[in-house]
């Protein structure tokens, strides 16, 4: 009996020292797991925001603190490049790192009642690598890749949680009648007939900030798809006294303030446009301050990236001035022009202890770079088949690969090309009657305005950026320029 009772003992013994490790082990490995935690990933995208509407970048009428501020702990990208220059196309350039000669949205191309033409099923997007990898994935703002429910919906596309517009359409008002949560429409009560009592931007904020504080242990990918400083030009009141009168007098603007169209795309009246749009950027520059000053309250700063962009050039709807504000900068276009004011975007980067303050890169870049940086900063696989070269070692300091050429293409106005090539920048126009328009010639180191075209003088030139136009332009059943379209119908005809 005294022996057996050892034997128990020294069993139950074993037992607890057993378990001790287990535990101890478990600890280790769980604290060596979070050492290896992958780095957090926000995007922040400003919409319609000019390269000129930042202080730090001239912008000599009203300031953006916090952006500069970021832009001084940080890089400052002085050559990146939309997807597009409007927001559909740029955003599936974004999402798929294929530029628009190849991506699966070119255009915005609407759908009744509420949305626009979808991204496919099978489209390989950042938010899909990233949540098989394990992060959890969030889009906060403005979405307009596909109509609620449809291939292209935010949830259909790797998003596990979304907030927000899914319309882009809908996206141009500030006091809608509902937003979307996932698959839930969130009416908006404040806001129903002709009441403006619930302003979205400050609303998806606040659901942002939530989802950074419910994932702080964990990996995620936050996207910031913001619908500031789109028309129309509306901004709170409080906001709005701050600049009252800075810029009197105002000229005002009469917009749709009824009907059909009323909180369903119709740009609102505004008296005040020049104090509304300067009180928009104002909010947009608290509201990346407060997602920076979060993650610095959160302890998850050293692990974060932070990027902060715009998705094409300034806009001149709804009563926006962007002449007055200087918004595009040097640069000439605007949003739908495929010249620099048109794509041509801000950039920052900031990464605590890996990105090195107040660095400016020339590095050219575009929305299609982003996807293979992502795979890379996650350490997955990058898809083959992609237009981006990842900048994750530009970020750091290294080496960096750099692009050959980048392409754009534009189904709108009259149909537009337009390569940039080391420091040549080609423009075709007018190609949808002409697919063998003229192309203009622009040398960037010397006219960055893009005001003197040079292309007689460099006919050799020309023909290589023509080369790479017919080569990078993928012909797409959807989204045709209108010569693509006459030879289909001359084509279905002859076989008939």
């Amino acid at each position: 009996m005294k022996r057996s009772h050892i034997y128990r003992s020294s069993i139950e013994t074993l037992s607890v020292i057993l378990i001790l490790l287990f535990f101890l082990i478990g600890c280790v490995s769980k604290n060596e797991t979070d050492s290896k935690q992958s780095p957090n990933i926000i995007y922040i995208l400003a919409d319609d925001l000019g390269y000129g509407d930042l202080s730090f970048t001239g912008q000599g009428k009203f300031a953006t603190p916090n952006i500069d501020r970021l832009a001084k702990q940080g890089m400052f990208f002085a050559q990146h490049y939309s997807g597009s220059t409007v927001c559909a196309p740029s955003r599936s350039s974004l999402m798929t790192g294929l530029h628009t000669g190849h991506t699966f949205i070119r255009g915005n191309k609407e759908v009744q009642p509420e949305g626009q033409y979808p991204i496919d099923s099978t489209a390989c997007t950042i938010a899909k690598l990233l949540k098989n990898s394990g992060y959890v994935t969030g889009a906060f703002g403005k979405w307009g890749l596909g109509y609620p429910g449809s291939a292209g919906d935010p949830n259909h596309q790797g998003f596990e949680e979304f907030y927000g517009y899914n319309c882009q359409r809908q996206g141009h008002n500030y006091y809608p009648y509902h937003l979307w949560h996932n698959q839930i429409k969130v009416v908006l009560e404040g806001n129903q007939l002709r009441k403006t009592n619930t302003y979205a931007p400050e609303l998806i904020h606040s659901k942002a900030l939530r989802f950074l504080e419910n994932n702080k242990d964990t990996s995620f990918f936050l996207y910031y798809p913001s619908i500031i400083p789109h028309a129309e030009l509306a901004a709170p009141e409080e906001l709005m006294k701050i600049y009252r009168n800075e810029f009197v007098p105002e000229e005002n603007y009469i917009g749709i303030d009824e009907g059909p169209y009323y909180k369903n795309g119709g740009y609102g009246s505004q008296d005040e446009p020049h104090t509304a749009f300067t009180a928009m950027v104002r909010l947009l520059d608290e509201q990346v301050g407060d997602i920076w000053h979060k993650v610095e309250e959160l302890g998850i700063s050293e692990n974060t990236l932070i990027i902060f962009t715009s998705d094409n050039g300034p806009h001149m709807e709804g009563g926006a001035d962007p002449d007055f504000f200087d918004s595009n900068g040097k640069f000439r276009g605007y949003k739908r022009d495929l010249y620099e004011g048109g794509i041509r975007v801000p950039m920052i980067a900031y990464w605590p202890n890996k990105i090195k303050p107040g660095t400016i890169s020339n590095h050219v870049s575009a929305f299609f770079d982003f996807l293979p940086t992502v795979c890379d900063i996650a350490q997955i696989e990058t898809p083959h088949d992609i237009d981006g070269i990842s900048f994750l070692q530009e970020l750091l300091g290294n080496p960096q690969r750099k692009h050959q050429h980048l392409y754009w293409e534009f189904h709108e106005h009259g149909g537009k090309q337009a390569v940039r090539l080391g420091n040549w920048k080609g423009i075709r126009l007018n190609m949808s009657d002409n697919p063998n328009a003229a192309i203009e010639l622009y040398d960037l180191s010397n006219d960055p305005g893009e005001q003197n075209n040079i292309a007689d003088g460099h006919p050799d030139v020309v023909r290589k950026i023509a080369d790479i136009m017919a080569k990078e332009h993928e012909p797409s059943e959807i989204f045709q320029f209108q010569f693509e379209k006459k030879l289909i119908k001359e084509t279905q005809q002859m076989l008939k």
